[in-house]
Formats: structure tokens, sequence, C-alpha cells
């Protein structure tokens, strides 16, 4: 797999990362391990982890893999802190009705940066984090005190590279201006180009590398949802549904049409393509793709090899443009 360097860095990535948030969720440790071994086999090196995936499963799943199953220093793990779960102090009990589920607060502060970094440094058995990226803006933190930390965890070795995730584009300009920001990691797909008007230009200002996540907007540019919901996708589960059907509109058919078109002249997956499209624009250092088992991986990795033609990227470029 083809390795990048991430921005005005020395950091080098794989241009395909490997996501883990369905790691003890919708993939066992099994699965995982085997998700992990067929990545790095082909050359993959960029692993994205959080202690909010699964309520922190996957992370844990991570640490028992690295070292007996995949070398540390094999990988470049991306990590985040700043997202902490919001704890309900509701009495539970037989006539007391089950509480909704805890949704994330975000807490940037020095405190919970650091502890949260200290934190999965010991869960996951090494001395530092590749990349480290701050989860969310959080507007009761000062700017400084969000720089100065990042800048501490670097100086320490416990962080490589300090990175962002979940910023908006005045956000990622006014933290790059005074810390050290090598990595921007925000959504970027074909029905989601709003990027490209002031998130990457703001990242290009700043020498920060791009790296895409949901390139596939949760599973609509597979294809899978083109003839009505699978029982097995994410459409079909309550916790995702409602957001992924709310996108399934007129939009999104014609990008899909269009790729499947696509698909089918160079004998490959709308998936395949919707990656290679987000792979090739200008500014992207890698993107993270999920993959509930190594079916859905091996078709994620097949990506790499596609090389897609300008006339097919600029057709796919006009139709997801025209129709934003």
């Amino acid at each position: 797999m083809e390795q990048r360097t991430v921005g005005r860095s020395g950091l080098r990535v794989s241009r395909i990362g490997l996501a883990t948030h369905t790691w003890g969720s919708h993939t066992d440790s099994d699965e995982a391990a085997g998700q992990l071994v067929a990545f790095t086999d082909a050359g993959g090196t960029l692993v994205d982890t959080s202690p909010a995936y699964a309520g922190g499963a996957a992370q844990r799943i991570l640490a028992e893999l690295l070292g007996d199953l995949v070398s540390r220093d094999d990988l470049v793990i991306s990590g985040c802190a700043g997202v902490l779960p919001r704890v309900s102090h509701a009495p539970v009990g037989p006539s007391v009705p089950t509480p909704e589920p805890a949704h994330p607060t975000v807490d940037t502060s020095r405190r919970t940066l650091l502890r949260q970094l200290d934190r999965t440094l010991l869960e996951l058995g090494t001395d530092y984090l590749d990349i480290w990226n701050v989860a969310a803006w959080d507007p009761r933190t000062p700017l400084e005190e969000v720089a100065a930390t990042l800048e501490y965890a670097v100086r320490s070795g416990r962080v490589r590279y300090a990175g962002v995730r979940g910023f908006g584009a005045w956000q990622l300009a006014s933290l790059a201006a005074v810390a050290p920001i090598t990595v921007a990691q925000t959504p970027y797909s074909l029905l989601a180009r709003g990027t490209e008007s002031s998130y990457l230009p703001a990242a290009d200002h700043h020498g920060v590398g791009l790296i895409a996540s949901a390139p596939l907007a949760g599973g609509i540019l597979t294809g899978k949802y083109r003839d009505g919901v699978p029982a097995d996708s994410r459409g079909a589960d309550e916790a995702t549904a409602a957001e992924i059907r709310q996108r399934l509109d007129e939009r999104a058919t014609r990008v899909v049409d269009a790729l499947v078109t696509a698909a089918d002249g160079l004998a490959t997956s709308p998936l395949a393509v919707a990656l290679a499209w987000i792979r090739d624009r200008p500014g992207v250092s890698s993107m993270i793709v999920g993959a509930r088992d190594i079916g859905q991986l091996t078709g994620v990795l097949a990506a790499e090899a596609l090389e897609l033609p300008r006339a097919i990227a600029a057709a796919l470029d006009d139709v997801s443009a025209r129709t934003e």
C-alpha cells in the first residue's frame, strides 16, 4: 500500500487507514484480529482508535492484538481525547424506567486531556501515540490551554504528532495558528463536499494534512441501500437508522447511480470507486474506513489497486458537485 506524507511534516501513513469503531460492538475480537492482520499484510499502517469507541471495548481489543499479533512499531496509531460519557445519577430499580443511553460531553481541559492520554497509553501498553487528536471543539476551555497541552504532550514524548477531529474550518485555523497541529480528521465523501470550500484551504494554509473520515457516507456510497435497507446494515440498526435514512435522498440516489455505472465499466465495486475518488482528491493524506468483517475489509483494500480514469473522476466530481 502506498504511503503518504501528512501535510508539511515527516509523518508517513498508508493512504487507507483502518477504523476500529465497530470493534467490540459489531466486530468481535477474533474478527478484529483477522482484520488487523489482513490490513498490515496489505501494507496498511494507520489504525484509528478512541476510548469512546464501543464504550472503550475497541481500544481494549487493539491492546490485546499489539505485540503478539502485530508489532507496535509497524503501526501508526491515531487516538484522541476530550470526549467523556455523561454520567446519569438517576436511580435504577424494578419500578424505575431504564435511563436513556449516556450521551458524550466535551471536555478539552488540560486535566481531562492528559488523564485520557495517560489512560490510553497504559491500556495500549505503549509509551506513545503516533497521532493524538483533540476530539472536539470545547468553547469552555481557552484555546491557549489546549495549545499548551498539545505542546506539552509532544515535548514529553508521549505524542509524536498532534491533530484534531470534529473541528470546523475556523476552529482548525485558530488552533493551528498557536499549536503544533499536523493532522485534521473530518468527514469527506462524494456526499460531503463542503470540506472543500473552507476546511481544505485552512488545512493547506497551516501545513496540516487531511484524513478523510466517513468516505463512504455511512455505507450509502457502497450502493447497498439502492434497493432498500438490508437487515444487517447500519440503516437497520436503531442507533443509526434515522441518520442513514435521512441521507437517502434524491441527491444520494443520483450519486450512487453514477458510482454504479462507473463501477460496471471498470469491473469493480461502487465502494472501490468511491474510495479511489476520495483518495485522489488534492490535500487528502489518507482516509479512515471501517469494516464489520473481513469480507468488507477485502473490498476496501481492493480500492488501493484501482486507478480511476480522469474522465470518470471528473464525471463523479460533476454529478456530486451539481447535486450538493
